[in-house]
């Protein structure tokens, strides 16, 4: 399977890509729990506002009530604290009343949850707040207690010492009488819907993703266009230019110095280095040349051949002693030449090799056979020996 492969300029796009969805992702969690942070003490805020205005009407109230609710019910401090906090919470969507586990008005009775935290104040009254799902739907729920004041114990106390109108409605032995001051008497109760307390979350929070994206866009394409200029071009040029040297061998292409910074200093030392390149292939050119001139001029067979015995050097005296041409004998195993060849490869394959050492085998030359002397003679070679051969023919 064919392997996919990315420039640095591609790499560097897709990172940057990621990394920019991944702050985006994380500043939208964090800005999302922030905002529902501050929605949260924002209507935990106004539950107690609303649940202290309606305590504070309702103490008043019993303080300088006394024989009004007589003639006017409606000046009965929990109904006058019921009617004022109805007015407060009009124009918004919070739903307040009292509840209490000892009610005297059933619309004051309280729901499953409120009862439970009625309850659980035996002994330790203290606020409660904290999101509840009540069926399909999630509510915030606050609830205040109320303690009894002893201006409460007119209407909650004993039933002697309650008002004829309270007496007229609610018989001896009714649980509403009978309290005692700062017991818990009922409670305040705020709640409001999620979703309305959520409704500008959506807003805001998209408002703040939109600029944050900007800024990061901002951000990513300044330093983007600045590594591209400083690191990504230059690093490409210079890669460019390397396999153009590797495909055409030409070492004398300089590449362009264009800063003083670390790829400024790699520019210069491979700059130095073709040079370096450049001067040593001429010198092995050179070399070779010398090499093939000085075994032309020798008087008798020469041939080089690599260990696998494949010949890469042979003068006109060895295409004589063989009997086919250059052309021919270059990459052909010299052991394919000789009687004996399959002995001397073996030696040769298992790395014993030989070194100026003189050996008497037998030439095929056109389906005969020559018996020559040979001294083979290593030399070694970066990669691997290369092995020359000087031959004479035995008369």
């Amino acid at each position: 399977m064919p392997r996919f492969t990315y420039t640095l300029r591609t790499k560097f796009y897709v990172l940057m890509t990621a990394l920019l969805l991944v702050l985006l992702l994380a500043a939208a969690y964090f800005t999302y729990l922030r905002q529902e942070k501050l929605i949260l003490q924002f209507a935990l805020q106004n539950a107690r506002s609303f649940a202290s205005l309606v305590i504070q009407t309702r103490d008043y109230m019993s303080s300088v009530v006394k024989g009004e609710p007589e003639e006017n019910y409606n000046l009965v401090p929990q109904v006058v604290a019921t009617a004022v906090a109805k007015r407060v919470t009009g124009q918004t969507k919070y739903y307040l009343r009292q509840v209490s586990l000892r009610y005297r008005n059933p619309n004051n009775r309280p729901d499953l949850y409120e009862t439970d935290v009625l309850r659980s104040w035996d002994g330790h009254p203290h606020e409660v707040y904290g999101i509840v799902r009540m069926g399909e739907e999630r509510y915030f729920r606050y609830l205040q207690p109320m303690l009894a004041a002893p201006s409460c114990l007119q209407c909650h106390g004993t039933f002697e010492s309650a008002p004829n109108f309270i007496k007229r409605r609610f018989p001896p032995g009714h649980y509403s009488y009978n309290y005692k001051v700062g017991e818990v008497i009922g409670a305040v109760s705020v709640s409001i819907p999620v979703k309305d307390l959520y409704a500008n979350l959506g807003t805001s929070l998209r408002f703040e993703l939109v600029a944050r994206s900007v800024v990061f866009l901002i951000v990513v394409s300044v330093l983007g266009a600045v590594l591209r200029r400083h690191i990504i071009d230059p690093v490409t040029r210079v890669s460019e230019a390397l396999v153009r040297v590797k495909q055409t061998g030409n070492f004398s292409e300089k590449l362009q110095h264009t800063s003083e910074d670390e790829i400024g200093t790699l520019v210069d030392a491979l700059n130095d280095l073709m040079d370096e390149l450049a001067t040593r292939t001429v010198q092995t050119r050179e070399a070779d040349e010398r090499f093939r001139k000085l075994i032309e001029l020798a008087g008798i067979p020469v041939v080089t051949f690599l260990r696998d015995g494949k010949i890469v050097i042979v003068n006109q005296r060895g295409e004589m002693l063989f009997g086919r041409s250059r052309q021919d004998l270059l990459g052909t195993p010299i052991f394919e030449l000789l009687s004996e060849g399959e002995a001397l490869q073996e030696r040769f394959t298992s790395g014993a090799g030989l070194n100026a050492e003189s050996l008497r085998v037998r030439v095929i030359r056109f389906g005969e056979t020559v018996d020559v002397e040979m001294v083979v003679a290593a030399t070694q070679t970066d990669r691997e020996p290369m092995y020359t051969a000087i031959i004479r023919e035995v008369v």
